[in-house]
């Protein structure tokens, strides 16, 4: 659940203000041969693919760049490409994306690399890697180190995506962070490999649990044990944080003040190709617009659910990502509604997080503009407002027949649906006393036109500590008026 659900979404639908970002790293060229396999071959015992299709994507930390051109963000990209038909066909695909690769260098001395991936009946069978995974040579990194740091004073944020192909050699990741750091700009690296030493001083590394164990020298499976060890690597090579990738398990933010876990987000999973580069890109988005660091996880953590589920490298987009928060919001607004004993968990877990917790209650029967103003009031008298909502048969005991209007469930989930609201539990008996007397909140608010010795709950919340406030009302807004304007001649 986002801390700030509003801004995360304004700065997704708003291209995350255009921040430009410099991504250096190690190009690909995936490319996918695809078709059906009906038979076994009579030459060997293999099977035989028919083709049917053939596409290539950029991939690597061109992948990562596609992903923040997708999202609305300007790039520039720095590589090295063979000087071959793949590195031509490389360069096309850029071209067409639009994309900045000024600072993408040919290198007569090693191929492009690329990744072909052999599909059957929607399965992969096989993947051909060409490649040369050397470091580069001096005069080349060189070469490359400067087209890059020519940019560097053009961007808000670098990006540096090693896939271990042999472009961020150690001299050349010391070169472009210090150089980003001299100027101001966070480093975001997704990394590999044993030695994370030549990421040091950078502001972010976002690895995955695998990689993250290889480079502590830590068991992967001892979750707790393998954090703790990000924790003293953090210290270690002075970053800001690092963002562990967990799969099924979400995210881990490990920074200054502790570990903060990000859960999954549920998805169909077709293919987890790119989903790094997708991270990546969702957290230098979120740091571009200057989001909390949590929400910026979670915000990445849904743009890879995003990917995975789409086959083949594939990179995010600004509308489907949105489409994606909107779709957890409306999971996250049915959850706020819990029962007694949920919301008094939930309570606690406010509390002992240091948020003041406000309670209100009501009918809240043909919701309208002075019920929405006077939730709005409440809340800001503190952290959450939880409210507490008759349920049908106490609106009769106080309505009379014919009221609610509406069922208690849509009232609840229309109360949900409201940014001021965190929480909304039911309750059956004629006042609220129990529930007040269950949640012990800070503070509890009524309307205005009540005093303050009318209030139910009134005593036992001051009793504990906590404070009554009295919400001035919107005038002449009431749901009787509305039902009455409803019936002819103004019966109710």
């Amino acid at each position: 659940m986002f801390r700030e659900p509003q801004r995360v979404l304004a700065a997704v639908r708003g291209g995350f203000g255009g921040a430009r970002v410099l991504v250096v790293g190690d190009l690909m060229l995936d490319r996918y041969l695809s078709g059906d396999v009906g038979r076994i071959s009579p030459e060997a015992p293999v099977p035989v693919l028919k083709l049917g299709g053939e596409r290539a994507v950029a991939g690597g930390a061109a992948n990562v760049a596609r992903n923040l051109l997708g999202l609305g963000l300007r790039v520039s990209l720095a590589g090295v490409r063979g000087d071959d038909a793949d590195g031509a066909a490389l360069l096309g695909l850029l071209d067409a994306a639009g994309m900045d690769h000024a600072a993408v260098l040919a290198d007569a001395e090693r191929p492009t690399t690329s990744k072909t991936r052999i599909v059957g009946n929607r399965q992969q069978m096989l993947r051909i890697d060409a490649e040369d995974t050397a470091a580069l040579a001096a005069p080349m990194a060189d070469a490359l180190g400067a087209a890059a740091l020519a940019r560097l004073d053009e961007v808000d944020v670098l990006v540096l995506s090693d896939y271990a192909k042999g472009v961020l050699t150690g001299p050349l990741c010391a070169r472009l962070i210090d150089a980003a750091a001299a100027r101001g700009l966070p480093v975001l690296v997704d990394p590999k490999g044993r030695d994370f030493s030549r990421y040091r001083g950078a502001t972010v590394l976002t690895p995955n649990r695998a990689e993250l164990a290889l480079a502590a020298g830590a068991d992967a499976a001892d979750l707790d044990g393998l954090l703790a060890q990000a924790q003293q690597l953090r210290g270690d090579l002075g970053l800001v944080q690092l963002v562990v990738t967990l799969g099924e398990l979400g995210m881990a933010l490990v920074d200054a003040g502790g570990i903060t876990r990000v859960p999954a987000v549920a998805r169909e999973v077709f293919d987890v190709s790119g989903a790094g580069d997708t991270v990546i890109a969702g957290i230098a988005a979120g740091r571009a617009a200057g989001l909390d660091p949590v929400d910026t996880a979670h915000l990445a953590n849904l743009a890879a659910g995003v990917v995975v589920g789409h086959r083949g490298t594939a990179a995010i987009g600004a509308d489907e990502l949105a489409a994606a928060i909107s779709g957890e919001a409306a999971l996250e607004q049915a959850a706020k509604i819990r029962d007694l004993s949920a919301m008094r968990a939930q309570v606690d877990a406010w509390c002992a997080a240091g948020e003041r917790v406000v309670f209100t209650n009501g009918c809240f029967d043909l919701l309208h503009v002075g019920h929405v103003t006077y939730l709005e009031r409440a809340r800001r008298c503190g952290d959450r407002l939880v409210v507490g909502l008759n349920t049908d048969r106490s609106v009769r005991a106080l309505k009379g027949a014919g009221r609610p209007v509406i069922g208690e469930q849509d009232r609840a989930r229309v109360l949900a649906a409201l940014a001021a609201v965190d929480g909304v539990v039911l309750f059956d008996a004629d006042t609220p006393i129990e529930l007040i007397r269950a949640l012990r909140p800070d503070v509890l608010a009524k309307g205005a036109d009540y005093r303050e010795d009318e209030v139910v709950g009134a005593a036992e919340v001051k009793a504990g500590g906590g404070q009554v406030v009295l919400v001035p009302l919107v005038a002449e807004r009431s749901t009787s008026a509305i039902v009455g304007r409803m019936r002819p001649n103004g019966e109710r």
